[in-house]
């Protein structure tokens, strides 16, 4: 098998769909035993001070807890705020809790929230 180079990888890569990406990370992980989430700094290294600890988050995951009674309307909604087809979009509001949105910056992962909780969804924003 010939080897893959970085921009064919990318290339393969960006034809998964979410879902699709998401099971291929969780299987990089459990092959070889590392993590994909980014490495967080050691508070009060460098002299840093209390102060630096206190900073604002600037991502955030938008995480469904529970579609509710309105199971088509959460599906809808989530089809909206992703590019998921319909039978990934179910499968993401079959499987909760799942994230529906990830690293999405503040106003962002309100209007998701706001948009799902509407649909009879329950939300939560980590």
């Amino acid at each position: 098998m010939a080897k893959l180079t970085t921009e064919q990888l990318l290339e393969q890569f960006a034809d998964l769909t979410l879902v699709e990406l998401s099971d291929f990370v969780k299987a990089f992980e459990e092959k070889f035993d590392v993590t994909a989430a980014a490495p967080v700094a050691a508070a009060g290294a460098g002299g840093a001070g209390p102060a630096e600890e206190v900073e604002e988050k600037d991502s955030f995951d938008v995480v469904l807890e529970a579609a509710g009674d309105k199971k088509i309307q959460v599906i809808k909604a989530v089809r909206e705020l992703t590019s998921l087809g319909l039978g990934e979009a179910k499968a993401v509001v079959d499987g909760a809790p799942k994230a529906v949105l990830e690293g999405a910056n503040k106003e962002t992962a309100d209007k998701a929230k706001e948009a799902l909780e509407a649909a009879g969804a329950t939300v939560t924003l980590k």
